[in-house]
């Protein structure tokens, strides 16, 4: 085997689902602390608020021998007043940003689960770097905003682009860039 096939077969998959084990919801909000405050340095001591009572923590989860091993991506999800639900906190870890589609994979799951549960409007406050991707996704921009003193675009999901889901703790398994996607 050639080393470049070794570089392919080692190329990590993904689980995109809720969190719901000890160990998921402590790896998102290590994840949260990591990005917010120490890398973005966005909140001096934790990023965490009264929407982490009300929210559902999603998680996009990196495998080792199939089994699950440690969440390298977060975003949560709350419905903000009836059938207006809203994104927040999304962060991928630096070493996966450029793996493969994990941020698009958990904003996916975030609009299809709000969907599920009778979603007319799903919004986001988007930090202006993610602004094109999440255009990519079919968001609409609505108004430039700050947010903790970094500037952001208020954006709305297209609903017709992101099919109802029951169940966001089934999720599912999206591989690599590298190895295309299941």
């Amino acid at each position: 085997m050639s080393f470049q096939n070794a570089r392919v077969f080692l190329s990590p998959d993904f689980i995109i689902r809720a969190a719901s084990q000890p160990w998921e919801l402590d790896g998102v909000r290590d994840l949260r602390h990591r990005v917010f405050v120490e890398e973005q340095k966005i909140f001096a001591t934790t990023d965490r608020d009264a929407t982490d009572a009300i929210a559902l923590p999603l998680a996009a989860i990196s495998t080792l021998a199939s089994e699950a091993d440690q969440v390298v991506g977060t975003v949560r999800i709350h419905e903000d007043s009836p059938r207006i639900w809203r994104g927040s906190r999304l962060a991928v870890t630096e070493t996966h940003r450029r793996m493969g589609r994990l941020g698009a994979e958990l904003i996916r799951l975030a609009v299809c689960t709000a969907h599920g549960r009778g979603c007319d409007r799903f919004l986001a406050q988007v930090q202006m770097q993610n602004v094109t991707l999440f255009q990519r996704l079919h968001w609409a921009p609505l108004r430039e905003i700050e947010v903790h003193g970094v500037p952001h675009m208020e954006m709305q999901a297209d609903l017709a682009a992101y099919p109802p889901i029951p169940d966001p703790f089934v999720g599912w398994k999206t591989l690599s860039a590298k190895r295309g996607r299941r």
